[in-house]
């Protein structure tokens, strides 16, 4: 079974991930990661911190002469940024006078709920793993397991569709490489130059005023066979495992496949995606794809869609009302550097991870020890389909 662990803090030396369950014999190519990494970083809004660091991924095992072994893979980025905090950061005792303690939580982050929890009287021990820095060993993991679905036509890209109150549109009919192109063109990640001036000037807005904004995003990945994920049981249902994965980047607040929330709105004879059948292909077709590209928690053939909403950062250079936690005297939120609108830089986030979900998905229903062995019950399975 594929899966993963992070490790490491915000300020510290570096961040770390080991992947389990990492088939032998696909080709990996250490740019890709890299070249995601690289696309985290940007976006119109993005702080000071973007700045300092030129994220990179060191891979020290499992992989060898560019080809996944079967072992686990581990991942490493450095955070640039730890010389300046050696000392803040330090695991020796005889290094804690050289901390100031954070004792002001930002409401929206997980500094006071955290530091009750664990009994601390520093929020920094919270905030250093709480921050979204831990994104970047998650598009690490995600680019790399986008690696083990591109041999087999599965195609993901994430863009941003609103950012405060401007919703972009994309061009009707485009293609996902069309998406691509235009997106990654844009300084803020949409398919839309009208409402990219838009949202540049709002997020200026934001920026004099000590304010942050946040947006919605969505995910689209074609090339997915009928299958993926079960009904069986509630923790096999795809869409379900999506959600989740998606609900654990920071700051994202809601999740919804195809047209969401719209669907209790309409009624069904509306929503329902009816069936058709495509003899030359010989395949069953849909003829809308209003649930986004799953039912019963399996995947239909048909496009996966789905959109997050990211609240606003946390950080506000205007801080709000907030308490001490030792003093318990009323006082204004702690400042970290941070940024003012990140929704661009989570849309690579929302991507890597949903390729990462579904690459365990894919793995669950084709894996085995080797690509050769996958390929050969992938092949078998497409052609299960054709026959039926």
């Amino acid at each position: 079974m594929l899966r993963f662990l992070t490790a490491g803090e915000s300020h510290g030396p570096e961040l770390v991930a080991i992947v389990e369950g990492v088939p032998a014999g696909f080709e990996i190519d250490h740019a890709g990661i890299n070249h995601d990494l690289s696309r985290r970083q940007k976006g119109y809004g993005r702080g000071g911190r973007m700045a300092i660091e030129r994220d990179e991924v060191r891979i020290v095992s499992g992989i060898r002469f560019g080809r996944t072994t079967g072992a686990p893979v581990t991942l490493i980025v450095e955070n640039k940024d730890f010389k300046n905090w050696g000392k803040r950061m330090s695991i020796d005792p005889a290094d804690r006078a050289e901390a100031k303690p954070v004792t002001r939580p930002r409401p929206g982050h997980a500094d006071l709920a955290g530091t009750l929890k664990y009994n601390l009287d520093d929020i920094r021990d919270v905030l250093e793993r709480a921050s979204a820095r831990e994104t970047t060993a998650r598009v690490a993991v995600g680019s790399l397991a986008r690696q083990i679905l591109t041999p087999y036509g599965i195609d993901a890209l994430a863009y941003v569709v609103a950012i405060g109150a401007t919703c972009a549109t994309a061009p009707e009919g485009a293609s996902v490489a069309d998406l691509r192109r235009i997106t990654e063109e844009s300084q803020v990640r949409v398919a839309d130059p009208q409402a990219e001036q838009a949202i540049i000037a709002e997020i200026d807005a934001c920026k004099a005023t000590g304010d942050t904004l946040g947006g919605i995003v969505e995910v689209v990945v074609t090339g997915l066979p009928v299958g993926l994920g079960s009904h069986v049981q509630w923790d096999r249902k795809l869409d379900g495992r999506l959600a989740q994965a998606l609900l654990s980047v920071q700051a994202a607040k809601g999740v919804e496949f195809g047209i969401g929330f719209a669907a209790g709105r309409v009624r069904g004879s509306t929503l329902h995606d009816e069936i058709g059948y495509d003899p030359i292909a010989r395949r069953f077709t849909r003829y809308s794809n209003n649930s986004g590209g799953t039912e019963g928690g399996i995947t239909t053939g048909e496009p996966l869609r789905v959109r997050v909403a990211f609240k606003p950062i946390s950080t506000l250079m205007r801080p709000l009302r907030s308490v001490d936690i030792r003093t318990k005297a009323e006082a204004t939120a702690a400042i970290e550097r941070s940024d003012v609108c990140a929704v661009p830089a989570a849309a690579v986030i929302a991507e890597t991870v949903v390729s990462y979900e579904l690459a365990r998905a894919f793995l669950e229903k084709f894996g085995a020890d080797s690509r050769v062995e996958i390929t050969r019950n992938y092949e078998g399975y497409l052609e299960q389909l054709r026959s039926f």
